[in-house]
């Protein structure tokens, strides 16, 4: 069974945090001159004033599960401390220390596709594309607070952002 590791929750899995302000950002009328899905403020309902949390993602593989299908959609959540110190005490990583990435991703990617009990072992199952691309999509999401990316055109050299949570795989038009 998944444990809940939502940030500002009760016991009773209420919003502790209702109506106070969030990290000394006050709540704000929603403006129609940006778009919720890339602002981390906006809460899941889309209205600012409550941090986002979680954030989708397409791998760009896909994990496959033991029947064969591939599962390439999935929600990972922000990061809290606990979730980073944990893993330190971890004896899989103690005995080697790049497997603190696996532990961790295992912590906070809450789905991939149908399968909602992500953990190590099904990290570990991930092809080494999807692994590279949740350790930098966790340290976009975590450090930066987006999920957009720059990225140049290897035809023109045109620069231009691309969203990595977007509808679409990189490379499809």
């Amino acid at each position: 069974m998944r444990r809940q590791h939502a940030a500002g929750r009760d016991a009773a899995g209420q919003d502790a945090l209702a109506g106070q302000e969030t990290a000394g950002r006050p709540p704000q009328a929603p403006s129609s001159s940006h778009s919720p899905a890339n602002d981390p403020w906006a809460g899941r309902d889309g209205h600012e004033g409550s941090m986002r949390t979680e954030f989708a993602f397409e791998l760009p593989r896909g994990y496959v599960d033991g029947a064969g299908r591939v599962h390439r959609t999935g929600v990972m959540r922000l990061a809290t401390a606990r979730d980073e110190l944990v893993p330190l005490r971890d004896d899989r990583v103690r005995e080697n220390p790049a497997y603190l990435s696996v532990v961790l991703l295992g912590r906070v990617v809450e789905r991939i596709g149908s399968v909602t009990d992500v953990h190590a072992g099904v990290i570990e199952d991930l092809f080494a594309s999807d692994l590279a691309f949740l350790q930098d999509f966790y340290r976009r999401i975590n450090a930066e607070g987006h999920t957009r990316a720059q990225v140049t055109c290897p035809s023109c050299a045109t620069p231009f952002a691309v969203d990595l949570a977007g509808g679409g795989r990189l490379g499809e038009s």
